[in-house]
């Protein structure tokens, strides 16, 4: 595996690489060795953040973990990551896609499934309203997303919560 290593108000020390390598090498026995692993580190006031991002084929494997020590962060993404891999290779397995990426034998080795269950379905009316009012309308209800339909593009949106009481907006290509 190829690691690209930043960091972001923090300087990448030689022992956290090697805590780098040595954690995330564990990973190194699902995917071939071209595969890149992009890992930013990032402290804000007392949080220790770390992102590991494996780009693939048409899919993305992340995490993020934050603690106040930088080493427990990175052993806690490690962790993150496997329970990720796993719930994916039950996916390739089931489609038949993108096998590439991975070592034949991790591939064959019998996993646990996990089922996913939906356990409530809503209908609802979609009001058009501009994204604002749909923010609005959102923390009116105490949700951390609302759907709605856009007043100015007639297309289906979802407003989202973000960190840091800002606000996203998903607008779907068709």
């Amino acid at each position: 595996m190829r690691y690209i290593i930043s960091g972001k108000n923090i300087e990448v020390t030689e022992g956290l690489k090697g805590a780098i390598y040595e954690k995330l090498g564990k990973l190194e026995k699902y995917f071939n060795e071209d595969t890149e692993i992009h890992v930013t580190l990032n402290v804000e006031k007392e949080r220790q953040k770390i992102e590991v991002t494996i780009p693939m084929k048409g899919n993305i494997i992340r995490a993020e973990e934050v603690s106040s020590d930088m080493y427990v962060s990175i052993d806690l993404v490690e962790e993150v990551i496997e329970r990720q891999l796993n719930k994916y290779k039950m996916k390739l397995i089931d489609q038949k896609q993108a096998a590439s990426f991975f070592k034949q034998e991790f591939v064959d080795e019998d996993g646990e499934e996990e089922e996913i269950e939906i356990v409530r379905s809503k209908r609802f009316a979609v009001k058009p309203m501009d994204p604002e009012e749909a923010c609005f309308q959102m923390e009116l209800l105490g949700h951390n997303f609302y759907v709605f339909r856009n007043s100015q593009t007639d297309e289906v949106n979802v407003v989202y919560k973000r960190k840091a009481n800002t606000y996203g907006l998903i607008e779907p290509e068709f």
